[in-house]
């Protein structure tokens, strides 16, 4: 094998795995808290989870088509290089680098050391020192069991975070005292629709995300034009039907004004329904859900700079290419990124986080959906093994929910869009500078 090559070695069972074990991480279980506490209204919380899953498909539906037909390593940088030239490309990988994959990385590692925490009666001083030995335990995983073994715990850890899930759901409708009645009122006085829907679609947002970062591991797919739009069709589908079912049972034994007040709303919920024995087996399976989506950011995370690294876009780029010799893992790069993401879990800013990388991470997705049209005027001739359902129906859903996700994220976070816009345009000085060194290069080489 060369030693800048990845192995094919993923098919649609893992592929699907991570898809619903990266979407369903820590969100569903703590966004709760910021989404009711935004809406001020159980109605409006739960339309914001239905409208993000609809843009989410959308959207899933969307990216799919290319994903099938442009099937490399990397996902949607190959797509933007493809459509607009590769400076898009880059700056997208280059945010995911710096920002996405490292600041998500970070905000699970934080709420999963939390719960950890909370769980066993630890000293919150522990949060930081166990974060940080979540991420290395991954990362040495990933990188001596390469990409079999961080698929093959991706299945598990999927298989794992089901069941609690569809416990609460279960026992929530069934025990919960609630009923239809914690549903309303749709709205609150106290707060502004448009806003509080808003804020509330940047949590809900987050809760879905990840999806798009199948896309990153197609170079190492068995059979990506087929498998891949299965992927991530079916696993969204999946994610938006738990998602909705899991709300509403958190609502039928608690109300919202209680869900808004708890930094922890599905451990409370498990409490109360199972009781103190069996919230705590269910926080264990939010452990297990959580430490899946940590291991799914690192096995998919690391192929964007090794992707980048391959077209020599990045500083040290052969040691961002290097692979393990027996894996066939990118080390360095999955070194490189874990490192990162270990300095921003000395932030312990969750929600900070999150929604920093929501907004930039959308401005990129909006130009991914424009993308399918801009490919099918310029490439009519490109092999489509899958083409996105009633277009341009779905693609226009996706770019109009991407849009309202950036301009609403523009105006209730300016700092967050502010800090995630500058250093995304950090990355246009270091690809000027690689692009001058490789005309230069080229230039000797013709020499």
């Amino acid at each position: 094998m060369d030693n800048h090559e990845l192995n094919k070695n993923i098919g649609l069972v893992p592929a699907l795995s991570i898809v619903v074990g990266m979407v369903i991480g820590g969100g569903v279980f703590f966004k709760p808290t910021a989404i009711f506490t935004a809406t001020g209204a159980p109605g409006l919380g739960i339309i914001a989870w239905i409208i993000a899953g609809i843009i989410t498909i959308a959207g899933g539906l969307t990216a799919a088509e290319l994903g099938a037909a442009i099937p490399k390593t990397g996902g949607a940088i190959a797509y933007l290089d493809e459509a607009y030239g590769d400076i898009w490309g880059f700056l997208f990988g280059w945010a995911q680098t710096v920002i996405y994959f490292p600041g998500t990385m970070a905000a699970l590692a934080i709420i999963f050391a939390t719960q950890v925490v909370t769980l066993l009666g630890l000293d919150n001083n522990l949060i930081v020192p166990i974060g940080i030995i979540s991420v290395v335990f991954l990362t040495i995983l990933n990188i001596i069991g390469g990409s079999k073994a961080g698929t093959a715990l991706q299945t598990i850890a999927t298989a794992g975070k089901l069941i609690p899930l569809f416990l609460i759901i279960v026992v929530g409708f069934i025990k919960g005292d609630g009923g239809v009645a914690r549903l309303f009122p749709i709205t609150a006085p106290d707060h502004p629709v448009a806003t509080g829907l808003g804020s509330a679609l940047i949590a809900c947002m987050f809760a879905y995300n990840g999806w798009i970062n199948v896309g990153n591991i197609a170079g190492e797919m068995k059979n990506p034009g087929k498998d891949l739009p299965k992927a991530i069709i079916g696993g969204l589908s999946l994610v938006m039907a738990v998602y909705i079912l899991i709300n509403v049972a958190y609502l039928f034994v608690l109300p919202a004004s209680k869900l808004a007040a708890t930094a922890s709303p599905a451990a409370d919920v498990a409490t109360i329904i199972f009781g103190s024995n069996g919230g705590k087996l269910i926080s264990i399976g939010i452990l297990v859900s959580i430490f899946g989506c940590l291991n799914g950011n690192i096995l998919t995370g690391a192929r964007i700079p090794y992707a980048l690294a391959t077209e020599n876009k990045l500083p040290f780029s052969g040691w961002f290419a290097e692979l393990h010799k027996k894996t066939g893992a990118p080390v360095n790069a999955t070194i490189f990124l874990s490192l990162l993401g270990i300095g921003y879990i000395f932030t312990g800013k969750f929600d900070q986080l999150t929604d920093l990388t929501i907004f930039v991470m959308w401005l990129f997705y909006v130009m991914t959906f424009v993308a399918v049209f801009i490919l099918r005027k310029n490439q009519p001739d490109l092999h489509r093994p899958y083409k996105v359902p009633l277009y341009p129906i779905i693609p226009i859903i996706a770019i109009l929910g991407g849009l309202y996700i950036i301009i609403n994220t523009s105006i209730t976070e300016p700092l967050n869009a502010g800090l995630g816009l500058i250093f995304t345009l950090i990355g246009i000085p270091i690809y000027t500078l690689r692009k001058s060194k490789s005309k230069q290069l080229e230039k000797r080489a013709c020499a």
